[in-house]
């Protein structure tokens, strides 16, 4: 009898153990074929940045590379895709000091080259940082941004002390040269930035005034924003939601940047929570689904305000615009609302001003004259100074489009929409 016994009880332990195995194996089976979460942010960008020094910077750039490929590698592991790598410098004019602007074209078409074999953005800083500089930063920078194919910057039009209209006025000089390239695309690549901070990972109008050896994080999150609205029964249920939804990944996101940060030495700087959309991972699809109205018709100033407070609400290190973000031409939903004249620029405006970024990849007519873009850009940096926020314009004017046909840029990140007339002129 006790035999008996002792042979079932090691049949039942054989069983058990067996019944654990199955169970182990079908759980890491499923976790294999678990689809991601729709919800879950992307990292639009992991953006390092440097003090460029023209002596060595090829070694400057091969130590960022090695920190920001450790840092993708960290974010795979814990699910977060990443999307782009990003090097940001100082104001350009500091390191091309002393050169000749062919031999500063020289430097930028190497250091274009070294991009591009490695892989990463780059962006050079603004032109016209100070008050009294030259408009020759300017005419350097557009010769750069129709040389080059991976190099971004930027024009200060406004800071602490007000507008800068000498600026404003050559930020619209190089909008209209900048039209002159193929597929008039080279305006994709540049922006007249008004207060914007230091350490923004967002390109094209990101650079830093620090010590260098320093990072950020991007995000891409509309996809988040629409999950946390939908069902919500009212205003206040969609912030609190967001802010849960968002936060969440948010504080993960930063706690690997902490490990980053540990591991290569590379300073964590912050988080852009901007909810930036791309192309059908539409952030009009989101704001549509808390207003249940096209973006455009009343209720929109209201959900701009309602994602930003949201944003804001989150307990996390953050840096950059922190704000709500209407590109219409990286945003499916929004370059169909622009098609069908639902947004326009002033509609853009006025929902910047309780959001962000301002005027972003918005198309134009090529007829468009200087004077326009002058008008259009000394909205958007009075805005930012009127309430102290970080705004920009980044204006795409289609050379040899007319309102009603259809733009013809060739880039994955850009969507084609419909010219819309400009304002009429007073007679």
């Amino acid at each position: 009898m006790g035999e008996f016994m002792r042979l079932g009880t090691i049949r039942l332990s054989f069983f058990l153990c067996a019944v654990s195995v199955l169970l182990v194996f079908s759980a890491a089976h499923a976790q294999r074929k678990a689809p991601p979460d729709p919800a879950r942010p992307k990292i639009r960008a992991i953006t390092a940045f440097i003090i460029l020094d023209r002596a060595q910077y090829q070694q400057q750039i091969a130590d960022a590379i090695t920190m920001l490929k450790r840092a993708r590698t960290i974010f795979e592991t814990r699910g977060y895709e990443v999307e782009t790598i990003r090097i940001s410098t100082q104001p350009f004019p500091e390191y091309t000091k002393g050169l000749t602007p062919e031999q500063a074209l020289a430097f930028f078409k190497d250091y274009d080259a070294l991009a591009t074999k490695e892989k990463f953005a780059a962006s050079i800083g603004p032109a016209m940082f100070h008050a009294d500089d030259s408009e020759a930063q300017a005419d350097l920078l557009v010769n750069v941004l129709k040389n080059t194919s991976s190099i971004n910057a930027s024009l200060v039009v406004a800071d602490e002390n007000g507008v800068r209209w000498g600026a404003v006025g050559a930020a619209a000089r190089a909008m209209q040269k900048l039209s002159a390239t193929e597929h008039s695309q080279a305006n994709f690549k540049f922006s007249a930035i008004a207060l914007v901070p230091p350490l923004t990972p967002f390109f094209p109008g990101s650079y830093h005034t620090g010590f260098g050896h320093q990072f950020a994080i991007a995000l891409e999150s509309a996809n988040t924003v629409a999950a946390a609205f939908q069902g919500t029964p009212d205003l206040a249920t969609a912030r609190r939601r967001l802010t849960e939804r968002l936060g969440n990944d948010a504080f993960a996101i930063q706690e690997q940047a902490g490990r980053v940060d540990q591991d290569t030495g590379w300073t964590y700087m912050g988080i852009d929570l901007s909810p930036a959309p791309l192309k059908d991972v539409s952030i009009a699809a989101a704001l549509e689904t808390l207003t249940g109205q096209p973006i455009g018709s009343p209720g929109t100033l209201t959900g701009a305000a309602t994602i930003t407070a949201a944003i804001r609400d989150i307990q996390v290190k953050q840096t950059g615009y922190t704000g709500l973000m209407l590109p219409i031409l990286e945003d499916s939903r929004l370059a169909q609302r622009w098609s069908e004249g639902r947004i326009s620029l002033d509609a853009l405006l006025s929902y910047s001003a309780v959001c962000g970024t301002g005027l972003d990849t918005v198309p134009l007519p090529g007829n468009i004259t200087e004077q326009q873009l002058e008008l259009i850009i000394g909205d958007m940096a009075s805005l930012a100074v009127k309430w102290h926020k970080p705004l920009s314009a980044r204006l795409l004017p289609v050379t040899g489009k007319n309102p009603g046909e259809t733009t013809d840029f060739d880039d994955p990140y850009l969507v084609n929409a419909t010219l819309q007339p400009l304002p009429a002129k007073n007679q």
